[in-house]
């Protein structure tokens, strides 16, 4: 396994320290940052010991200028390269992209338990992207305008759309802009092919799967089939979009995320 330096965010806990210890994998076209904005504190005010890391490529991580020449499994062995330097039991959280990575990192790293969010399905990113095209002809323009820093009234709106609730606030949208980036082609391509893949030993844990009501990206009831490939419970949030961390919704979910790990045994 390459290592690589990868940098994390650490929010040691607040108070009394509850066990197990969290790990948060981002999401495509994003960075660390993203879990800073709310979870990590909000977890960490809970008695959590929490980290977030930016992948290959991403934030303040090795491999920016190369970052197209990393795919998922690279992905795999940075989340595995961080979570050997935390003591168990521990935790992996991951959103969108970064539940399939949590997904491929169980099958080599022991985790006492896992949360998916906003999960891409079994099958792959194609079918949200081509409804994504339909529906919303103009995002993918849109978006990388936005992560320019080219914030249009047309630009906020049909990211509000795909991304959010509606009760997401514009400012929000465009102080949570510099938490986004360019993400890598080959992993991009290799979510189109997620299908494909033969996995490996997928080990027996407690999973939560969670999702928004107003997903747009992948819709709720896509959820079912990754709750099914874990034996897992699934939990859908009123109101959220996909950016479960950083909607207006965002505590209801860290809210029923926490419960749910103060519960495990």
């Amino acid at each position: 396994m390459k290592t690589r330096r990868i940098h994390t965010l650490h929010r040691p806990a607040v108070g009394p320290t509850r066990l197990p210890r969290l790990l948060f994998v981002h999401g495509g076209y994003a960075t660390a940052g993203c879990w800073d904005a709310h979870f990590l504190p909000y977890f960490s005010a809970r008695g959590f010991d929490c980290r977030a890391l930016d992948l290959a490529g991403h934030g303040a991580s090795d491999g920016r200028q190369r970052l197209d020449s990393f795919g998922l499994d690279d992905y795999v062995e940075d989340v595995i390269q961080v979570a050997r330097g935390i003591a168990e039991p521990l935790i992996l959280i991951g959103h969108s992209m970064g539940s399939v990575i949590v997904e491929r990192a169980l099958e080599q790293q022991p985790a006492q338990a896992a949360i998916l969010m906003a999960p891409v399905p079994p099958g792959g990113i194609l079918g949200a992207t081509m409804n994504i095209a339909f529906s919303q002809p103009s995002f993918f323009g849109e978006q990388e305008r936005a992560m320019q820093g080219k914030y249009s009234e047309k630009a906020l709106r049909t990211i509000r759309d795909v991304y959010y609730s509606r009760e997401t606030k514009t400012e929000d949208l465009i102080r949570f802009a510099r938490l986004f980036q360019s993400e890598s082609r080959r992993a991009i391509l290799d979510l189109t092919l997620l299908a494909m893949r033969i996995g490996g030993r997928r080990p027996k844990l407690p999973v939560l799967v969670t999702g928004g009501a107003a997903d747009a990206v992948f819709q709720p009831g896509l959820l079912r089939f990754t709750a099914s490939r874990w034996q897992a419970e699934a939990a859908i949030i009123p109101g959220a979009g996909h950016t479960l961390m950083l909607d207006a919704h965002w505590q209801a979910a860290a809210a029923r995320i926490a419960d749910w790990i103060e519960a495990l045994p």
